[in-house]
């Protein structure tokens, strides 16, 4: 169904309220004096918004305005995990220290519209569409890194991002002008359509445009070898952002890049089975990328000292065990993916605020701040919740993290990739011992004499329960999950 402009807005209402939102903390922080309560209205809107994407019907979907966007299932997941990241984001920059300093009505608008721009990333069935959506979200990511306009770090890191993004845009823009010129339009059905249809098609040129194109979707979504602004950028942007980027700023470069690569490049068989255009080997490629990705990643984060960092590499790894659903080339893979990048969100995010509640009380960053941190006064909850955390992201049972990565792993078997299984669980093994040495220095060690009481950050503590509480429960109960990410495997495509 080809919906008109008026009626696209009737499955659109999320982006609206974001768009009204937006515009209202612009307006407000011109116009009062007490700006506290702006990060109020963005914490209201992001939980709106994600109310209105759970009241959406879940239908058969349709384009939107003129064929530029797509409702389907697939994009109801995506806005939602990327609604929940930035409800996340929201209550963590009410109570982040570092973000009290700066702009708040900037920040806040800007964090709304980063958000906006992910939404219309998940949507996107134009390649003019997505790459509008990518360079929004990039150029308000740059905006929200260097927020700290006092901060070297930040402003450094920044700049870095902006480097980075500039040049993979660029590749990524070239690349879609090949496929243009391949199949006269930037539609993702037209495309498909022509790559399927009876002839000769070239397929070294289209491979080429696939590889340009991968190197904006691979930055988005940090894998190697695209990945080497985020330790810079996660170390440099204030610890809200970081989240942000981490989980909201990654969910929407893999919903872009598996519409993309998916229906648009690849055709659906009988089976749940997805086969590739004959003699264009980007499967093969993006294998060998998800490897590479997972151990560096993890080898990488092995002697990092500063936790924003080794979370970032950390990430990286992260987005290699997403991947691994991604190359299998069938549905079962796609769910297993799916399942695994819900997992993630709530464990990394839950990670990412304890570090900041650390830093709220010490003012630093890294490992030598967790010293002892179980026996401070009050320092239990947090090492009690940073080690739920760690032990979900190295995958150990009943926690979510050890459901995603059972699913992504068992995905890879069913399908017979032996060793791509196998090398993914050597990683997890690996990525223990450093997400132990937090955990080691918590528990084990004294806290210093001088070492400060853990005041009790009220505000962060409860968010910090509900996705500890979150990170157990879906571990011993994942149906929910597993149910919402199988009935979100629907692309819409229009008719045959």
């Amino acid at each position: 169904m080809d919906f008109g402009n008026i009626a696209s807005l009737r499955a659109f209402y999320p982006e609206l309220v974001l768009t009204a939102a937006t515009l209202v903390i612009v307006i407000a922080d011109l116009v009062v004096s007490e700006k506290s309560w702006l990060g109020e209205i963005a914490l209201v809107s992001t939980a709106s918004t994600l109310l209105l994407i759970g009241l959406e019907p879940v239908g058969g979907g349709g384009w939107l305005f003129s064929r530029m966007l797509v409702y389907d299932s697939f994009a109801i997941f995506f806005r939602a995990l990327i609604a929940l990241a930035a409800v996340v984001a929201v209550w963590m920059s009410i109570g982040s220290e570092e973000v009290q300093k700066c702009e708040q009505g900037e920040y806040y608008a800007v964090l709304l519209a980063s958000t906006l721009g992910m939404f219309l990333m998940a949507e996107s069935t134009n390649l003019l569409m997505a790459y509008l959506a990518l360079e929004f979200v990039s150029l308000t990511s740059y905006v929200l890194t260097g927020i700290l306009k006092h901060n070297r770090r930040s402003q450094e890191a920044a700049l870095k991002y902006l480097i980075y993004g500039g040049v993979a845009s660029g590749t990524m823009i070239y690349g879609m002008s090949w496929f243009f010129g391949l199949a006269g339009s930037l539609d993702f059905s037209v495309i498909n359509r022509v790559l399927f249809a009876a002839g000769h098609v070239p397929v070294l040129a289209v491979f080429i445009g696939l590889v340009l194109i991968l190197s904006g979707m691979g930055y988005k979504v940090a894998s190697v070898p695209f990945h080497m602004w985020a330790p810079d950028v996660y170390e440099g942007a204030p610890i809200p952002i970081t989240t942000f980027l981490a989980v909201g700023s990654k969910a929407a470069g893999f919903a872009l890049m598996t519409r993309f690569f998916y229906p648009a490049v690849s055709h659906l068989t009988s089976g749940g089975r997805w086969q590739a255009l004959s003699g264009v080997a980007w499967p093969q490629l993006l294998l060998v990328v998800c490897i590479i990705t997972m151990t560096l990643g993890n080898l990488a984060a092995l002697q990092q000292e500063n936790m924003k960092r080794m979370l970032a590499y950390s990430s990286i790894a992260q987005a290699g065990y997403a991947l691994m659903g991604f190359v299998l080339l069938s549905n079962d893979g796609l769910q297993a993916m799916l399942v695994y990048l819900f997992a993630y969100y709530v464990m990394d995010a839950g990670a990412f605020l304890v570090v900041m509640i650390v830093a709220n009380l010490t003012g630093s960053e890294n490992l030598v701040a967790y010293k002892g941190l179980a026996w401070r006064a009050g320092g239990a909850l947090p090492a009690v919740a940073l080690s739920i955390f760690l032990l979900s992201l190295t995958g150990i049972p009943a926690t979510i993290g050890f459901i995603g990565k059972f699913y992504v792993f068992a995905a890879a078997i069913r399908e017979q990739f032996y060793i791509l299984a196998v090398i993914g669980i050597l990683n997890s093994v690996v990525s223990l011992y450093y997400y132990m040495r937090p955990i080691k220095e918590m528990f084990l060690e004294q806290p210093a004499a001088q070492a400060s009481v853990v005041s009790a950050e009220y505000w962060n503590y409860g968010l910090m329960g509900a996705l500890a509480v979150a990170t157990i429960f879906l571990g011993l109960y994942p149906p929910p999950i597993i149910a919402f990410a199988a009935r979100s495997l629907h692309f819409f495509i229009g008719p045959s």
